[in-house]
């Protein structure tokens, strides 16, 4: 087997797995952080999660299939690495960037929950007093 071919099917199998290990991460973790955004309506939080995995699989993944050519061809050892090096760090990045674009989102959906939530009066108001007569 060529050695590209062998780059290629290391980096394809690493990718994968690293973007299905920080799916599943982030889709573990983050149904709890939802959980508490949507007032605790667990079933809409759990399909506001899958929908999110859902996505994330489809960027990453197509992002990985996107950058799988090279123009370069891997002759020895040392390009194999090279060329793995480079891909994979290229994907770890995006990877980092997307899981920081998802919590900046769910932040600030969560942010302003709270704020609504703090506009409301902790309790309601028990009964009504007619203003002083001027004298």
């Amino acid at each position: 087997m060529d050695r590209t071919v062998i780059a290629y099917v290391i980096y394809l199998v690493v990718s994968i797995g690293l973007t299905v290990w920080v799916a599943r991460t982030l889709s573990r973790n983050g149904r709890v952080f939802l959980a508490d955004v949507l007032h605790g309506n667990e079933k809409l939080a759990d399909a506001v999660n899958h929908l999110l995995v859902v996505g994330f699989y489809l960027v990453n993944l197509g992002f990985v299939a996107l950058y799988l050519s090279d123009d370069d061809t891997v002759t020895d050892t040392r390009g194999v690495f090279e060329a793995l090096s480079a891909k994979l760090g290229v994907v770890l990045l995006v990877l980092g960037v997307m899981h920081l674009a998802n919590v900046y989102v769910l932040n600030r959906i969560r942010r302003r929950g709270v704020m609504e939530r703090e506009q409301n009066p902790p309790v309601p108001p028990q009964g009504w007093t007619a203003p002083a007569a001027q004298a």
